[in-house]
């Protein structure tokens, strides 16, 4: 089985519910996404074995994104 390492950045997307203007949302739906985590995971749908490798911050919203199933 071939192994493939993603190097890269993590994103923190925020999303407006119901496609609300930015500036005036009140809430938001947080997501982590970034190029080199979708593809590992389009490549880890391929049977591949894929890791994404980044630096997150110590608090509790760079923690989080360990809590998403890349």
């Amino acid at each position: 089985m071939k192994k493939v390492v993603t190097f890269g950045e993590l994103l923190l997307r925020l999303d407006t519910l119901g496609h609300e203007r930015f500036v005036v949302a009140e809430q938001f739906r947080a997501r982590y996404t970034g190029a080199e985590a979708n593809v590992a995971v389009s490549l880890a749908n391929f049977r591949m074995e894929a890791y994404v490798v980044s630096k997150a911050p110590s608090h509790e919203v760079g923690q989080a994104w360990g809590q998403d199933k890349l």
